[in-house]
């Protein structure tokens, strides 16, 4: 169920985090401005922002570590349940763990951004995006990689790691593009709303890795 924004204004660091990641994912990091934020978060303190977090580099290094640790998360333990039955026994099993938890199963009142704020950060500042994460929050997506390598011995290491990476670039665009669309509320998504699309996003993700 989709959280209530208004409840977040009892936590005004929280609060204005969440606006932030909105306004990022729209307008990226160089389009938005400290006050913008503070002023889309109902703050009547221009120096929120600072007086919270220190800076805006630093409060957009706690919004990719945020969600890269949610996501770490789901990763694991999905793939503790994929483990503990046996499996995953198949490529496009690890994908749909990999695309199953990349989407938030708590999204705010005005939809996911976590996707769209880091596939941008790394265009416009894949330095600060790497030392925000410092080597963390993604031995998850590494126990995925090693999934398909386990699944896929036959085919040359060196064209399988050159089809993980295309993989690792496809599943961020698709997910930026797919929150997009839904962020769009005035009209319909059907093809990004229907509960099938994930699995074949999953599929085609399979597919760049296996044909």
């Amino acid at each position: 169920m989709a959280r209530d924004p208004s409840t977040a204004h009892s936590e005004a660091p929280q609060h204005l985090k969440a606006v932030a990641l909105k306004l990022f994912a729209e307008r990226g990091i160089d389009g938005v401005t400290v006050r913008q934020i503070a002023e889309a978060a109902g703050q009547k303190n221009h120096a929120a922002i600072t007086y919270h977090f220190g800076s805006k580099d630093a409060l957009i290094r706690e919004l990719v570590v945020d969600g890269a640790r949610a996501i770490d998360e789901r990763r694991n333990a999905a793939l503790d349940r994929a483990d503990a039955a046996g499996g995953p026994d198949s490529v496009t099993q690890v994908m749909e763990i990999l695309v199953d938890t990349s989407v938030d199963p708590d999204p705010p009142a005005w939809g996911e951004c976590y996707n769209r704020f880091v596939v941008g950060l790394q265009l416009s500042n894949r330095a600060l995006f790497m030392d925000a994460l410092a080597g963390r929050w993604n031995s998850g997506y590494q126990r995925c990689l090693d999934e398909v390598r386990r699944l896929m011995t036959d085919m040359p290491a060196d064209l399988l790691n050159q089809r993980l990476v295309f993989m690792g670039g496809a599943i961020g665009g698709i997910l930026a593009g797919r929150e997009t669309e839904l962020a769009d509320r005035s009209r319909e998504h059907p093809m990004w709303s229907h509960p099938e699309t994930l699995r074949r996003v999953a599929r085609a993700l399979a597919a760049i890795i296996e044909d």
